[in-house]
């Protein structure tokens, strides 16, 4: 039998632990909290990955239910039981994917129950999906604080959904300055990759190829700035990391453009840090985004950032003219105008410069690691005293919607 242990338990649930923004704000928050603070357990509803090698807390429990895709009734019984195994203080779900927890959560017994919107679905880009919206009403109840990643996640919960506003939190994501940070010297060369950084000026993303990622509109959008500009293909390059269906669909695109010479998909990478330190300017084609994990980790290693104004992106970004600009923002499925935004920072690098150390200064100020960790702390703080009551029951009442 395990010795007691008296740190509360947190029990983090997500559809997959695997590599992604969402999955990254976890590993940073469990590495970041103070050990002595609480304790810390994973529960994926599919599976969990080698990516559970990025947490360097070896008190971490892994547990993958090997969920088939549809809906998970069936799965509530064993979510009952492992809950009462594992007499987690808290459990923390997060997306719609994994919302269905909370219910089962709440039978065991678990005294706190918070719920965290990270991003938007592929299906729902807009937060119209009223079959969606239903789905969060119904599960409401059984939820006690909802924490948005952005202002646009949190007033699509206060006021699409319905929340009240006293059981919203909006939190941004935070970033770890010293491990991302920009190269002594200027851009270093990128292991493994062909271009070099002294000679050549590298545009680049990170992510999952995913539909809702939209690297195809990236792959586009660097076709068209060659066509606009033929004189930068002595010089600038296309870095495109991560793996998914969209990777050989963009590789097709810039094969019959005859420009895949000039670019560089090697596929998923674990060193994210040094592909950053290698690149002159960070570009995110998404439809649909929380709080980008990518675009802090670009900031912070002082790259300036094209992005597209969706989701929490233009919390992030400082696009407008005038002193602490740190990059654009440009119309969502429009490779013309993030064309431009490229081409404009391709042709005056000095500029681009200073706009990623606008955006280091901007990173370093509002959106550290020490900030993201005391607001959840905060949070699970202060609803743990109040559960105090209900942690000795098993049946507590589901809160008000």
């Amino acid at each position: 039998m395990k010795p007691f242990d008296p740190r509360p338990l947190v029990v983090h649930v997500m559809y997959r632990f695997d590599t992604g923004g969402l999955e990254n704000g976890i590993v940073n928050l469990i590495n970041h909290m103070p050990a002595e603070a609480y304790r810390h357990a994973i529960v994926a509803l599919t599976e969990v990955t080698d990516f559970r090698h990025r947490i360097q807390r070896d008190d971490v429990e892994f547990i993958a239910l090997k969920k088939p895709p549809g809906q998970g009734f069936w799965l509530w019984p064993k979510l009952f039981r492992l809950f009462r195994r594992l007499r987690p203080a808290i459990v923390h779900s997060r997306n719609l994917a994994a919302l269905e927890v909370q219910l089962p959560a709440w039978a065991a017994g678990v005294p706190v129950r918070i719920h965290g919107e990270h991003g938007r679905d592929v299906g729902d880009l807009d937060g119209s999906n009223r079959r969606y919206q239903r789905v969060r009403r119904f599960y409401s109840p059984f939820v006690q604080r909802y924490i948005a990643l952005s202002r646009d996640l949190d007033q699509y919960l206060r006021e699409t959904v319905g929340i009240a506003p006293a059981r919203v939190t909006q939190a941004y994501n935070g970033v770890d300055t010293q491990r991302f940070a920009p190269a002594a010297g200027g851009p270093a060369a990128i292991p493994g990759c062909p271009f070099d950084p002294r000679q050549h000026w590298l545009i680049g993303t990170v992510g999952r190829m995913a539909p809702v990622k939209d690297q195809t509109l990236l792959a586009r959008a660097f076709i068209e700035l060659l066509a606009r500009a033929p004189e930068l293909g002595e010089r600038v390059r296309l870095v495109m990391v991560g793996e998914g269906p969209l990777r050989a669909q963009a590789q097709q695109l810039l094969v019959e453009a005859g420009v895949a010479d000039l670019a560089w998909l090697p596929g998923e990478r674990s060193d994210v840090p040094a592909v950053m330190r290698g690149l002159h300017c960070f570009a995110l084609p998404s439809l649909a985004e929380g709080i980008s994990n990518t675009i802090l980790e670009a900031m912070a290693c002082a790259l300036p950032v094209v992005a597209t104004e969706v989701g929490g992106n233009a919390d992030l970004l400082q696009a407008a003219e005038g002193p602490g600009r740190t990059g654009w923002l440009v119309p969502a499925a429009d490779h013309a105008a993030l064309a431009t935004a490229l081409l404009a920072l391709a042709r005056d690098p000095a500029a681009a410069a200073a706009l990623g150390q606008a955006g280091r200064a901007r990173v370093e100020q509002r959106f550290s690691m020490a900030a993201m960790v005391k607001t959840y702390q905060g949070v699970y703080d202060a609803l743990l005293p109040r559960s105090a009551a209900t942690a000795r029951t098993l049946s507590p009442t589901p809160s008000e919607h």
